[in-house]
């Protein structure tokens, strides 16, 4: 299989790059899907559900612009006091940014969010203009 030390040098090469892009792909992969979400359509409106445990409802920001909803969040790692000494830190600080666009125009106004245990629920009613309307069809 291997001639000399030099193939298998450069076998044992391919092997690490390969495994180290695999590695990195599947991080930055996950970054840009967390958190994992959910959105969903009715006549009525659009429904987003997102899994953000460990969040307060002071660290997460939601906005729509036009038919784009962002919903970003930022957590600080907790310090304990200075006379404490770390033997092993593992949680870190956390920050988020995920958009989505809406199906159709919503009102912005009438939008609702809960956070109840870790799984945020947005409520974004569809717009009055967007409202689909039944049309009568005149005899003559």
């Amino acid at each position: 299989m291997f001639a000399n030390w030099y193939d298998i040098n450069q076998y044992f090469a391919q092997q690490l790059a390969r495994q180290m892009n695999s590695y990195f792909e599947d991080q930055a992969s996950s970054i840009s899907t967390w958190p994992p979400c959910n959105l969903y359509e009715n006549a009525e409106s659009v429904i987003l559900t997102a899994e953000v445990p460990g969040f307060s409802q002071d660290e997460l920001t939601l906005s729509v612009v036009q038919d784009v909803l962002t919903l970003s969040g930022e957590r600080k790692p907790a310090r304990p006091e200075e006379s404490i000494v770390h033997r092993r830190e593992r949680q870190g600080a956390v920050k988020f940014s995920r958009s989505f666009t809406l199906p159709y125009r919503v009102d912005a106004g009438k939008v609702e969010a809960e956070l109840k245990n870790g799984i945020l629920t947005v409520m974004l009613p569809r717009h009055p203009e967007e409202q689909p309307r039944s049309i009568t069809i005149a005899k003559k």
